[in-house]
């Protein structure tokens, strides 16, 4: 676009620009088809404690892009418009290709490149520009992929118990620690997912990002503030949990539950905020000049009424026209193109799963409300089998989803064996055939799992589709391949574990494990099919 067709995007005004406002109203409704899935998806997320945050990371964006805006308001930059168009339509095909594999995550991701993409064909590339903190800010109201959710979990969920139990020692308090659960002797702990941090870790995060923005002072300095928040999250909340242990060895477990609960957590919120704020002191002193704080991090509010009535303001220039234009072809192709349809295989639900396998017997066991609601399978079944010519017995565990793009997806259980206190001894992948079956060659997982004195062995895959994988990268990567060519995104876990008895060597257990395999694995496609 020539110089001299530029108009810049915001011109202030007495009334508002109704042409302008209405080329904006009209860009962000044509859009919305596209990002509609992850907006609910956003919707869904931020109902959750851990993502309750959300809705005030949009705000905080909206304050820092007018604080940044009065600050370059009377800047005059040339108007180039290229970069802007070129994001907005590879976020626009980002969102279009998150749509046909189902995956709302990319979709909210997408999202924020078609915001960075229409601020930049409003403000053009070299006034836009400036204006990337603001929009990377939005990531923080955007929920983990699962598969980093649970992995975030469990590990922040063995660091707070840790560290929890030290400080109770410190107060001499006899304590045992078993993956994460607290034994105070008579009364036992567990530090659940809604303990682990995560509820404080993410707006602190936030929060340290702004604050970061609006400190006075190096770069360093602000990169040490926003550095802080995730190890000053986990101490806190460790320090949290040691005081519960205490008050419940004091006081009794109903110190663990209820407002005591809710009160400490905020309290603990409270205390990291007051933390980063003495941290930037402490920073300041550091200086030649130290300030006080109230000039230390500067939250200006001064004027941004007045920089928000600009944005009545928005010419119909050119490249809005271009921008809407765009828009409009990319997202008529994307409603008028055929949708593949989503396959839901036929197969008999584990209900029916069979309790006699050869000269197995098995008993079935129901998980707690609180696991299942974690493994978020939509069938399941755990049955432990023993039989007459075998010295101990034999779980089986198989979880399937009728789709594992949204919700809750499947998860290695190398991730959720330390939390029972179980460590891994060793793990590796081991070849298994079974000839004449769909089973006749494939890899396993095999692990070795020690608490205590005990043992046990366990086997693992994961059932995709016909395809049988011990990587659970390698799973999710081959749901968007099939999603995309065969329109199905069910899949399952498979787990079998048996103990290795003090008596007998490893050889012998998984001698164990793959007689009893070779029994059950016939039915198994009945059930998770290929």
């Amino acid at each position: 676009m020539a110089a001299t067709d530029q108009i810049h995007a915001i011109q202030p005004r007495d009334t508002a620009n109704l042409p302008g406002l209405a080329l904006v109203c009209a860009l962000i409704l044509c859009a919305l088809p596209v990002y509609w899935m992850g907006l609910q998806s956003l919707g869904k997320a931020w109902l959750t404690p851990e993502y309750s945050h959300g809705p005030l990371i949009p705000l905080i964006s909206a304050y820092l892009f007018l604080r940044e805006r009065k600050i370059a308001a009377s800047v005059v930059a040339p108007k180039r418009t290229t970069p802007g168009f070129c994001l907005l339509g590879f976020a626009l095909l980002l969102g279009i290709a998150g749509n046909l594999i189902a995956i709302p995550d990319i979709v909210t991701y997408a999202l924020i490149l078609w915001v960075g993409g229409v601020m930049l064909v409003l403000l053009g590339w070299d006034d836009g520009k400036r204006h990337w903190a603001p929009v990377l800010h939005l990531i923080f109201m955007l929920p983990l992929p699962q598969f980093l959710y649970w992995q975030l979990t469990i590990q922040l969920q063995l660091i707070s118990s840790e560290i929890g139990v030290w400080f109770i020692k410190l107060a001499d308090i006899p304590v045992f620690l078993e993956g994460n659960i607290i034994d105070l002797g008579i009364y036992k702990l567990q530090v659940a997912e809604a303990c682990s941090g995560l509820r404080y870790l993410f707006p602190i995060l936030s929060f340290s990002y702004l604050m970061a923005i609006l400190y006075r002072g190096p770069f360093w300095h602000k990169a040490v503030l926003f550095a802080l928040a995730a190890p000053l999250t986990v101490f806190m909340n460790a320090f949290r949990i040691g005081v519960v242990g205490i008050l419940v060895n004091s006081y009794g477990i109903g110190q663990a539950e209820g407002f005591l609960h809710l009160f400490e957590g905020w309290v603990i919120f409270g205390a990291c905020i007051s933390l980063l704020f003495l941290s930037a002191l402490v920073l300041q002193r550091m200086t030649r000049d130290p300030k006080p704080l109230r000039e230390v991090v500067d939250f200006d509010v001064d004027g941004l009424g007045q920089e928000a009535a600009r944005g009545l303001h928005i010419a119909p220039a050119k490249g809005l026209v271009a921008a809407l234009g765009i828009s409009a072809v990319t997202v008529t192709a994307f409603l008028a193109a055929p949708t593949s349809e989503r396959v839901i295989p036929l197969r008999d639900s584990f209900a029916y799963f069979p309790q006699e396998v050869g000269d197995w017997t098995g008993t079935s066991s129901p998980l707690t409300p609180e696991v299942a609601e974690v493994l978020g399978a939509s069938d399941y079944v755990n049955t432990t089998y023993v039989s007459m010519n075998a010295p101990t017995s034999v779980n089986f565990f198989a979880a399937w989803y009728e789709s594992q793009t949204e919700g809750s997806g499947i998860h290695s259980p190398e991730v959720c064996l330390p939390v029972g206190g179980w460590e891994v001894f060793s793990l590796d992948t081991s070849p298994v055939s079974f000839p004449d079956t769909v089973y006749e060659n494939f890899q396993v997982n095999r692990a070795v799992i020690e608490k205590g004195l005990s043992q046990q062995l366990v086997y693992y895959w994961f059932e995709q589709r016909g395809q049988r994988m011990t990587s659970d990268y390698a799973a999710k990567a081959s749901v968007v391949y099939d999603s995309l060519t065969r329109g199905r995104t069910d899949g399952a876990m498979v787990r079998l574990v048996t103990p290795i008895l003090a008596n007998e060597d490893p050889s012998d257990a998984d001698a164990r494990l793959q007689g009893f395999m070779s029994e059950v694995l016939p039915t198994l496609p009945k059930y998770i099919p290929e």
